[in-house]
């Protein structure tokens, strides 16, 4: 669910008059995401996307993430760009919270990737990575290897109810993961949260990516290692080498990887893997039953860390480099 601002159609309409968009025909909530609340809106000026940035977003990251978005589309990336009003700032205010504008991307997310699916999301991780290469603006990543600890301590003895064993074998990889995380590896922009659902097609091609708000900056091999996550494992839990491989080397055709970020690869996806199963089980303990977010099953994640334990070498993704490496 993800329509926790319920917004009047007066202030709505009073909110769209700062745009020059046309008269508001209609808007329904968007039952997607967890972040903030979003809205269909459709006027006679066209179709939008109204999004009301809620308690958990900091407004301070705000102007990061509308900044880049701004300056991916004026590259040539297909993302949502902000509306310019006629005056004033794009961030709005709308039923108490920040709230912006945004152009409709037209496509749908993909429910059952394949492998030229992951070759194309590979491309497009990359072409995101190359085009942000200049933004000026700067967000630390506050949910990578610094900010584990305090989510697994923030969850106490209670992960071992989720199940049996579970808090030792975190603490024996989080260790781990802390004493030998690469800090040379190149960094920049990335979007870390690249998952199915953010990633449009339209007639079996990639039509754009949503959904920017983790952006920060990090390793950008990591955001390699977050998509081989959430793309490339099956319904059982197996790991699809042929999806690894496309995405790998689609990823690698935009923006080549070095020996370095190559042999990191399988750490970083240890690490990746970790903080999703950290921030699942935290939000798997503290929300209540009764709220109105998803809560998402932390054991996925732990079987995917699990597999990446085992990996020796990206060559256990299915990517051999061709020709002289980078």
């Amino acid at each position: 669910m993800a329509v926790y601002t319920e917004v009047a159609e007066g202030d709505l309409a009073a909110f769209l008059s700062r745009y020059g968009v046309g008269r508001l025909l209609s808007y329904k909530g968007i039952a997607e995401g967890v972040e903030n609340s979003n809205f269909l809106v459709r006027t006679d000026g066209g179709t939008f996307i109204l999004t009301l940035y809620e308690k958990r977003v900091d407004r301070n990251d705000l102007p990061f993430f509308i900044g880049l978005l701004q300056h991916l589309a004026a590259r040539g990336l297909s993302c949502p760009l902000p509306v310019e009003p006629r005056e004033g700032s794009t961030l709005g205010e709308l039923a108490g919270r920040p709230a912006a504008l945004f152009t409709f991307l037209e496509g749908m997310w993909t429910r059952r990737p394949s492998a030229e699916h992951c070759r194309d999301v590979g491309r497009a991780l990359a072409d995101l990575h190359a085009k942000s290469a200049d933004f000026e603006l700067v967000r630390p990543n506050a949910l990578s290897v610094d900010g584990w600890r305090p989510l697994f301590e923030g969850c106490g003895d209670d992960a071992d109810k989720v199940s049996d064993g579970l808090s030792l074998e975190i603490a024996t990889e989080l260790a781990e993961l802390e004493s030998r995380w690469p800090t040379d590896l190149p960094g920049g922009v990335i979007h870390a949260d690249l998952f199915p659902d953010n990633v449009f097609f339209l007639s079996g091609e990639l039509s754009g990516l949503i959904d920017f708000y983790f952006a920060c900056n990090d390793i950008l091999a990591y955001d390699l290692a977050i998509c081989l996550c959430a793309w490339c494992f099956e319904v059982d839990g197996a790991f699809n080498v042929t999806k690894g491989r496309a995405m790998i080397e689609g990823y690698d055709a935009v923006r080549p990887l070095s020996d370095r970020e190559l042999e990191a690869l399988p750490l970083l996806a240890r690490g990746a893997s970790l903080r999703f199963l950290l921030t699942r089980l935290y939000d798997w303990i503290h929300i209540p039953d009764t709220s109105f977010v998803t809560k998402k099953d932390p054991r996925e994640y732990l079987r995917k860390n699990r597999f990446h334990r085992g990996v020796a070498s990206v060559a256990d993704y299915g990517f051999r480099r061709q020709g002289p490496s980078a």
